[in-house]
């Protein structure tokens, strides 16, 4: 369910206010407009920014200037358009960035004036059930990591019927793509542990915590997981398979820390080799299981606290 937060401010009055945002940030304005929606013009500015149409005009002349092989005046459409020889002049232009924001707006995470998206799509989500997260348990953590505090707290686990009573240090916040966790030394564990926010109740701020965050060397740890298509596939899935995850030469690899690595490899479906078993069922396999397979085994008596 989501946490709802009624605001002081009329409805206009609680978005950012673009006109005290910088002419770069203007300049990624009109990258962005040019390359995603293939046309740009004096109006869209003004109407975004809230500033005036010769301060517009300063703008387009001066990204004129910078990329003039970007666009060039239709006056049909009385718009700047986007020419074949296009080339994004900054990253706030990227796919990703793109699609995120497409993400975020449909999902409402996102202020419609927060982003540079004009036109869209037509866009489906998939549905997943809403994770919990209080604001005060949240704040509560924020604080502590903060200033370097301990937190009492109740944390229902998986195992006992009711809750149970814990200290804890957290010193960051990890995501698992569908619950966020807060990283912490357990100290009736005596261990670091994942804590999943929502679990945590009563939550009180203590002392001055004399654990170090330096100290928790899984979640310092940076592992590489090197993944391909599997080779059962046959050729043409192994190549759409390696466009699907842009692989190089057959694989890709990327980071992980090491106290994330089971929620990386739950999420890619390659906890274990058996579940690899089957190119029908799973159409990616670890090439460097082995090398990563001490490390799997650590987590293994501990995936969460």
């Amino acid at each position: 369910m989501n946490e709802h937060v009624d605001s002081v401010f009329p409805d206009d009055d609680d978005t950012p206010r673009p006109s005290s945002w910088s002419q770069d940030r203007r300049l990624k304005f009109i990258d962005f407009r040019l390359r995603w929606e293939g046309r740009i013009n004096r109006s869209d500015l003004v109407d975004f920014f809230d500033i005036s149409m010769p301060q517009a005009s300063t703008d387009v002349s001066k990204y004129s200037e910078a990329a003039p092989q970007n666009l060039s005046y239709d006056a049909r459409i009385k718009s700047y358009v986007r020419t074949p020889n296009f080339k994004p002049l900054f990253a706030r232009s990227g796919t990703r960035t793109y699609l995120n924001e497409l993400q975020a707006l449909e999902t409402k995470i996102m202020e419609p004036k927060s982003s540079f998206v004009g036109w869209k799509p037509d866009l489906g989500i998939v549905p997943l059930p809403n994770r919990n997260v209080e604001g005060k348990v949240l704040s509560t953590l924020l604080q502590a990591v903060r200033e370097g505090r301990k937190v009492f707290t109740l944390y229902q686990g998986m195992v006992r019927p009711e809750p149970v009573e814990r200290t804890i240090s957290p010193h960051a916040f990890a995501f698992d793509g569908m619950r966020w966790h807060v990283r912490a030394y357990c100290h009736l564990r005596e261990d670091f542990r994942d804590f999943v926010i929502a679990r945590l109740t009563i939550m009180q701020v203590g002392d001055a915590t004399n654990i170090s965050k330096d100290d928790d060397t899984q979640w310092h740890t940076m592992l590489q997981l090197v993944i391909s298509a599997h080779p059962s596939l046959p050729q043409q899935a192994r190549k759409a398979i390696q466009l699907d995850y842009g692989m190089h030469e057959g694989t890709t690899k990327f980071e992980c820390r090491h106290a994330l690595l089971f929620y990386a490899l739950r999420r890619l479906r390659l906890e274990t080799p058996e579940d690899a078993a089957s190119g029908a069922q799973q159409q990616i396999v670890l090439l460097n299981r082995a090398e990563l397979q001490p490390f799997i085994d650590q987590l293994q008596t501990k995936k969460t606290a």
